[in-house]
């Protein structure tokens, strides 16, 4: 089962906090992938640094093992179908948080995020919060 790795636990890896990396190691195994969506969270967060080059490097290290999954017209169909679901439930989600699901339900990949607020909404979303 291959896991997609939501932006909050990059970030968390990145700031080297112990969880995030043991998790992060412990589902390696299994395959880690990253959306083309938390790439471009992440290096928002690299411009908005005391040091962009510094960051975008380090940043670009720490992401090279992992396969970044890009958005395609199969995915786009599940953002678009899920979405307006969501909509008619009165329930919609940002649309970065609704690309990203959409990846890992097209894909069937589990969805590693903390951020349940969102996900949770999304029917048939496997998400691990936790390890």
């Amino acid at each position: 089962m291959t896991y997609l790795i939501d932006s909050d636990w990059i970030i968390d890896a990145l700031a080297d906090r112990a969880e995030a990396r043991e998790t992060l190691d412990r589902l390696a195994p299994a395959g880690l992938a990253v959306s083309v969506v938390s790439l471009g969270e992440i290096y928002e967060g690299a411009f908005t640094s005391s040091n962009p080059s510094s960051t975008l490097s380090s940043f670009r290290d720490f992401l090279s093992p992992y396969p970044v999954i890009g958005l395609d017209d199969p995915i786009m169909e599940v953002f678009a179908q899920t979405r307006a679901r969501l909509r008619a439930l009165g329930q919609v989600i940002p649309d970065f948080d609704l690309l990203i699901a959409a990846t890992a339900l097209h894909r069937d990949f589990d969805l590693l995020s903390r951020n349940l607020k969102h996900f949770r909404r999304v029917p048939e979303l496997r998400v691990l919060s936790s390890p």
